[in-house]
């Protein structure tokens, strides 16, 4: 009697790792049905820049290539998308905690797609957290010329991933469901000592050298240097490297232990 050997076919990868348009969206879709982030990351910038930067008496005075609306404008764009992006990126913890991460390697996702994802998905949030407060902005009296609401959009948006890499370096370095909760009191303590709040030459000695070496110093610095005309200088671009390769490094570092562990 013959015995036949069943071979088993090799398991063929995707292209791009199963990175796909569809995931994306899903991944998008199921962000945005939850409260607290639309809250957080989209409706209360909005909020503070309607408190602070419109109807004051410094509100139409000059900031450069703007006015002082459009200056607050742009911190209160930059503070939603860092918690727009912290929060995408840091949803990696909920689903390690639930256990979804591990069901995923049974599909044919990649680890590296994985992540893609998140990123990408932290950077759409927070893009759409810039376009809700310019448009509030645009409607309530900030005024920039044209070349410069474009350069720092565009500078708000793309600096912001660095949060989004420090999102995930923290979804894989806190096991918690409410890694939100635990980051978020962090997150507005980089935006007062990045001067987000308060302007940098309002505060003593002492906090503005602390305020040099945060996360959030050489993003502020940069995303506004096309409004008040100065350049950001050597000093904020340093500081900005600096911390992406921080949480980028420290992403990777926690991913490969992760990983190791199945």
């Amino acid at each position: 009697m013959t015995t036949v050997d069943r071979v088993a076919a090799p398991r063929t990868v995707p292209p791009f790792g199963a990175f796909n348009a569809t995931l994306v969206r899903l991944e998008l879709r199921r962000m945005l049905r939850n409260r607290r982030t639309v809250i957080f990351s989209v409706v209360m910038p909005v909020v503070f820049f309607l408190l602070f930067g419109t109807g004051k008496s410094y509100s139409d005075d000059s900031a450069g290539h703007g006015n002082v609306a459009a200056f607050i404008m742009v911190s209160m764009a930059l503070y939603g998308a860092m918690l727009s992006t912290t929060g995408g990126g840091a949803m990696v913890a909920v689903e390690r905690s639930q256990g979804w991460s591990r069901q995923l390697r049974l599909t044919p996702l990649t680890s590296t797609a994985y992540i893609a994802v998140k990123v990408l998905v932290a950077m759409l949030l927070g893009g759409l957290s810039v376009v809700v407060t310019y448009t509030a902005g645009a409607l309530t009296g900030a005024h920039m010329d044209t070349s410069v609401w474009v350069v720092t959009g565009l500078a708000v948006w793309v600096g912001s991933l660095v949060f989004a890499a420090f999102g995930v370096f923290m979804g894989y370095l806190l096991p918690s469901e409410n890694v939100m909760q635990v980051l978020g009191p962090g997150l507005a303590l980089f935006a007062f000592l990045g001067g987000l709040f308060v302007p940098l030459d309002q505060m003593g000695s002492t906090f503005r050298a602390i305020a040099h070496v945060t996360p959030m110093y050489g993003l502020n610095q940069v995303v506004h240097a096309p409004l008040t005309g100065d350049a950001p200088g050597w000093a904020a671009v340093v500081n900005v490297a600096v911390w992406l390769a921080v949480f980028v490094g420290g992403a990777v570092w926690r991913f490969g232990r992760d990983t190791a562990r199945v």
